[in-house]
This record gives C-alpha cells, structure tokens and sequence, in this order.
C-alpha cells in the first residue's frame, strides 16, 4: 500500500485548494500532528467524537474533515469533550486536516460545486457580486421548477428532509445556494435577482427575512450539503497519491 508524508498531503491540499487566498474562521491545514506518514486516509464532515473512534478502529493514519478545531471565539482549554478529542488523537497518532472555506469555494471538489452537479445546476457567477474565490454561487435554471417540485428534488438528491419557506413567485428561474450555515447570505441572493436561496440551516429570522423580500429558501441540511467536498476532496487524494482513502458518515439530522 502506498504511503506519503504529513507535509506531502498537507503540501498539495495547501496548494489546490488555494488556501492562501482565503481568511478563514479557523486554521487549514494540519490542526493536530500524529503519524509521521499516511497509508490510510479517513475522510468526515466533522471531527466528532465519533468519527475519530471510527478513524482509530479502522487503522488510519489520519482524519481530513470540513469541520475541525480551534475556531475564531473558541475557549482555549483543552478540557472536557475538547480534551477528549485531542487526548484520542494524540493517544494514537492521528493526524487531523481540516480546510473550511476553501473546501466550500473549490470549482471542482467544493461544497457548492458538488450541489450544483448533484442538483444538475450550471454556475452563472459567484453569489456575492465580484467574490472571488466565490464562497456561493448562483444559477438561471434551464427550465423554471415550481417550489415544491424543488423541495421534493432536494429532498430526493441529499436524502434529508427540506424545509422549504415559501415566499417567492411559483416558478424558480434563478437560483441561489451556499452550503452549510449560510442563511445570512438571503440577501446577496436578493440583490442578485434570484427567485429561490438554498443552504444548510434556517435561523428564526430568515423565516421572515424570506417573506418580506420574496424569496422561496430551502434549508437543507448543513451536513447534508457538506458531504461532496469532503468525499470529492478524498477521491482526489487517492487518485493523486494512491493511498487509501475512506468516507465515513457520521449521520447527523441538522
């Protein structure tokens, strides 16, 4: 079986992923050190608990994730459930990547990219006007989709229940979306036009937000609609370097 290096991965991850081109919320790159080489790869959207008892059983290497550690107004201490991930981690030399915005940004293995094939949209421009690296996108639909057909489709394509706030007009001709927690972003949709707005989560407000501007928006699941990145990002890994990779899905209802 093949192996390559923590810096190797780390190198070539830092450098398709554009990692310098982006402030981030969070550190990308390797978060913990473990193992000085990789033959086993495990692949999540999280570093849960959970995904690292799975990593472990499974023998690999290392954990690369959308979601890791050390966020921007995080509690330092490594203490309680933190505590317990890192001293896991460490107790048996795993390394830990993560890489956040850039991941969600990617033209080929991204979050938002890996929606718009699934959902057979065609990217038009970035969702936030003249954003580049684009973090959303948007989208004018071949053919005008009623809301609820949408919602059915969502449903169907991520296999997670939509929750869909009507407030736009009967039929979606363009389309906007921004995987993860992104409801914030209703707005840029607004100004670009768009009829629908598809992310992850829904906040109280957007509820309202989404009447008032007259917009349909579709929460989807913020696990549901980061799962391509991480596993497109993983099958890049193997085809590049022939390592083992593997995806494991901790399933997760939000």
């Amino acid at each position: 079986m093949s192996r390559i290096t923590r810096q190797q991965l780390q190198q070539w991850c830092h450098r398709e992923l554009s990692v310098s081109q982006f402030k981030d919320y969070a550190p990308n790159g390797l978060q913990v050190e473990g193992k000085a080489d990789i033959g086993l790869l495990v692949t999540g959207v999280t570093a849960c608990e959970a995904l690292i008892d799975a990593a472990i059983d499974a023998g690999a290497d290392g954990i690369l994730v959308h979601h890791g550690y050390f966020w921007k107004g995080e509690a330092p201490e490594l203490t309680g459930m933190k505590g317990r991930r890192i001293r896991k981690l460490m107790q048996h030399e795993l390394n830990l990547f993560a890489y956040h915005l850039p991941l969600d940004a990617h033209g080929e293995w991204g979050n938002n990219r890996a929606l718009a094939d699934r959902m057979n949209w065609r990217v038009s421009g970035p969702l936030i006007a003249g954003q580049q690296p684009a973090i959303g996108n948007i989208a004018d639909l071949e053919q005008p989709i009623e809301a609820h057909a949408l919602q059915l489709q969502l449903t169907e394509q991520l296999n997670h229940p939509v929750q869909w706030i009507a407030g736009g007009p009967t039929h979606i001709r363009r389309i906007g979306w921004c995987t993860g927690a992104a409801q914030d972003y209703l707005e840029h949709a607004v100004a670009q036009g768009c009829d629908a707005f598809v992310s992850g989560e829904i906040s109280e407000r957007t509820v309202h937000e989404a009447r008032e501007m007259g917009i349909h928006y579709f929460a989807a699941g913020h696990h549901a609609t980061e799962k391509g990145g991480v596993q497109r990002l993983g099958q890049a890994i193997a085809a590049e370097f022939g390592i083992q990779v593997e995806f494991i899905d901790i399933p997760n209802p939000v």
